[in-house]
């Protein structure tokens, strides 16, 4: 296997069959019970009666498009396809050859909408009754369009044999208004409908055009075989493409919730700069969901836009990868630094002097500000004063030190005093972690933060891996290493930081029998993420949250262990220079019990956050062997 692919794992798929064979099936009306057995077996999870009816209804109208016996019957069908490096699927794809006999695939994205709204200064979404109730999503064109550049960009196959994939979307339920514009042609750019059409109830005709005019001649499954068996380009990090985003180019292609962040943010930053009136939008999602990437693509935008913005973390570790980046890149470094600020630069910041703050990892922010922790009163306070309109990124599950602040409550605090408009929406999508929904809430589970239904990791197309041990780890890291400079080994802060005086260079900080020494990272010269010598030192949680790696190693130190089948946190295992908890000791040794669950949830979330930084994998040494023993059993087989 070449170093620099990997191979998609052979579950992408989860219906396939000639035409033919589908038009079979709708028939004798055996297609839900096979999507349903698929799902279960392939991607283990049960299908609701929502779903179920979505299938009923949308394949019912596909039948009836796919009836025409001009598209050929050994034409080949796939349902629900799932593209790499997310947990996004496409509803139907027809694959064939066009009239040069090239391989062709046709997305159609299907919906049962009955009725749209345009939204004002928002493009590429639209309000429409789901779920009971009238919902902001992407419009049709812009959905299909983007998972089909995903799997472009993805797709070694695709890319190589330069494999057409010819996007639409089909409304069978949606009636065009008489005697008005259509919302659903007006919500989005002429050139994106051109490039993915969207057809209505009463266009089935041209449906069964386009359809006709790309799928020529039938390939009995045979292009769908070829993508579905291609290679997968690595997943890009954020901090390797940042200097292309601020030069205006698109390196990240943001779908469906993301979109519509994007968006709603937009409208509200144009908004302000017309009325003058504060806004805040609170984006909420857990580790992997694009939380940086919306952020970054937000800062760019703004900038072409000449709105005076910032990108605002209080964690060091982004800011100092960014800068680092853009070092030699034509930038000033006042105008870099201008772009990455601290969360504590708003002490003394007068109102509205910015037009957007955009406050990533926001659940990290303190309420005093300083090298002595004794300036102002509430940096979410201050960020939402200084801007005309501030977006907190936020995942109340990553706080990991008793300094950390951030919550959607105490946003909304501020927000009332500060008399700003504001509005909360959800980042879903899973971009890190194998693209697979089912790791981040196996981690929930496993780690016992919060009951999920993901209770093993079985079949799901991530390397997670428990190692016997700390040598074996730092091997494997090493060995992903070299493949692109962009794996590391990180640790629950459990050793002392020995070697941090000049004369105790030589010294190692984590030492774990027989074999293995190591010094923490934290005396880099160069940020951990991007410095070459740093996958031979350890990372800590506050040198790696908020960014991201192809593989990571992660030793759990003494502070969690696995008792009489729980597992349980002992904050007396943190190495005592680790001043996450301080403020939080002195209550539990005289058994405060809101003091111990904190501890208790700092914890758990550094290990939750550590593990969920790889792109592709995570491997995992435990100092205690009953966890490891835990772990494995969770893991499944």
């Amino acid at each position: 296997m070449d170093v620099l692919f990997q191979y998609i794992e052979d579950f992408m798929i989860i219906y396939e069959n000639t035409k033919q064979g589908f038009m079979d099936d709708l028939d004798t009306g055996t297609y839900v019970q096979k999507l349903n057995e698929q799902v279960q077996l392939k991607l283990h999870h049960k299908v609701g009666s929502s779903e179920q009816n979505s299938w009923l209804n949308s394949l019912r109208a596909m039948g009836g498009i796919m009836s025409d016996h001009h598209i050929p019957s050994d034409a080949g069908v796939a349902l629900e396809y799932n593209i790499p490096n997310t947990s996004k699927r496409v509803d139907f794809i027809i694959s064939g050859k066009n009239k040069n006999k090239k391989e062709e695939l046709v997305f159609i994205e299907l919906k049962q909408w009955q009725q749209v709204s345009q939204i004002e200064g928002e493009e590429g979404v639209v309000d429409t009754a789901l779920g009971g109730a009238i919902r902001t999503v992407t419009h049709p064109s812009y959905q299909v369009w983007s998972y089909t550049k995903l799997l472009q960009e993805s797709n070694t196959y695709v890319q190589d044999n330069q494999t057409k994939l010819s996007p639409c979307a089909y409304l069978h339920n949606y009636v065009p208004p008489v005697g008005r514009k259509d919302p659903l042609l007006t919500s989005c750019d002429r050139e994106q409908l051109l490039h993915a059409p969207v057809f209505r109830m009463t266009e089935a005709k041209d449906l069964r055009e386009f359809i006709k005019n790309h799928i020529v001649y039938g390939d009995q499954l045979v292009s769908l075989k070829h993508v579905d068996e291609g290679l997968l380009r690595p997943s890009k990090l954020l901090q390797d493409c940042l200097s292309s985003m601020l030069h205006n180019n698109q390196e990240f292609v943001m779908i469906d919730d993301q979109k519509v962040i994007y968006e709603k943010v937009l409208s509200a930053m144009r908004q302000s700069q017309k009325d003058h009136r504060k806004r805040v939008i609170i984006a909420q999602g857990g580790p992997g969901t694009g939380k940086s990437v919306v952020a970054i693509n937000l800062l760019v935008q703004s900038i072409k836009e000449e709105v005076f913005s910032s990108y605002v973390t209080k964690n060091a570790a982004p800011k100092q990868v960014y800068k680092e980046k853009l070092k030699g890149e034509g930038y000033k470094k006042k105008y870099i630094d201008g772009l990455f600020l601290s969360s504590g630069s708003f002490v003394d910041c007068e109102n509205n002097r910015y037009g957007l703050l955009l406050c990533d990892e926001a659940h990290r922010l303190n309420a005093k500000s300083g090298m002595f922790s004794n300036m102002g009163e509430n940096q979410i306070k201050e960020i939402i004063h200084a801007a005309l309109t501030s977006v907190f990124f936020i995942d109340e599950e990553q706080v990991v030190t008793a300094k950390d602040i951030g919550s959607v409550k105490e946003i909304q605090k501020w927000v009332q005093e500060e008399n700003a408009l504001s509005a909360t929406y959800e980042l879903l999508s899973q971009f890190r972690c194998g693209g697979n929904d089912g790791y981040p809430s196996w981690l929930d589970n496993t780690l016992q933060i919060r009951p999920t239904a993901n209770i093993t990791l079985t079949d799901i197309p991530y390397d997670f891996r428990i190692v016997d041990s700390a040598e074996e780890l730092e091997s494997l890291i090493k060995e992903k290493n070299k493949k692109d400079g962009k794996s590391r080994l990180v640790a629950g802060y459990c050793w002392e930081w020995v070697s941090k005086k000049k004369e105790n260079s030589s010294l190692y900080d984590i030492q774990i029998e027989p074999n293995f020494q190591m010094q923490w990272n934290l005396s880099n010269t160069k940020p951990f993420a991007i410095d070459p010598d740093s996958v031979n030192q350890v990372g800590c949680i506050h040198t790696t949250q908020g960014l991201e790696f192809s593989y990571v190693g992660v030793i759990i130190g003494e502070d969690l262990q696995y008792v009489d089948g729980e597992v349980v946190s002992d904050y007396t295992k943190r190495a005592k220079s680790d001043k996450s908890l301080n403020g939080l000791k002195g209550p539990a040794k005289k058994g405060d019990k809101e003091a111990l669950t904190r501890i208790d949830h700092i914890i758990r979330n550094t290990y939750k956050t550590l593990m969920s930084r790889g792109m592709k994998g995570c491997y995992v040494y435990c100092c205690d062997p009953a966890l490891a023993t835990y772990l494995k059993n969770c893991r499944g087989k």
